[in-house]
């Protein structure tokens, strides 16, 4: 079968050359990238990822974070790795 079919959309610039940098890693180009996404999405009958709508606690969370509230700041990975292993 042809591809002959077009697909416009508008993305944030960024968001766009980020994802094709990981599709350039993989091999794939953006076309190639959406077809297995709209073939995923056939064999799936849906998305081919939950989806879902944040709770009261992951909201509060979100909000949290962007105003710095509650983070742990670690000065390296040695560093957070043995605070991790201290739980």
């Amino acid at each position: 079968m042809s591809k002959s079919a077009m697909i416009r959309a508008r993305i944030e610039p960024d968001v766009k050359e980020h994802a094709e940098a990981i599709f350039r890693k993989l091999g794939l180009n953006a076309t190639d990238a959406i077809t297995l996404f709209y073939k995923q999405v056939g064999l799936c009958n849906g998305l081919p990822f939950d989806v879902r709508i944040p709770n009261e606690e992951t909201l509060k969370a979100f909000k949290d974070t962007d105003k710095g509230v509650g983070l742990t700041h670690y000065d390296s990975m040695e560093e957070m790795f043995d605070d991790l292993d201290a739980d």
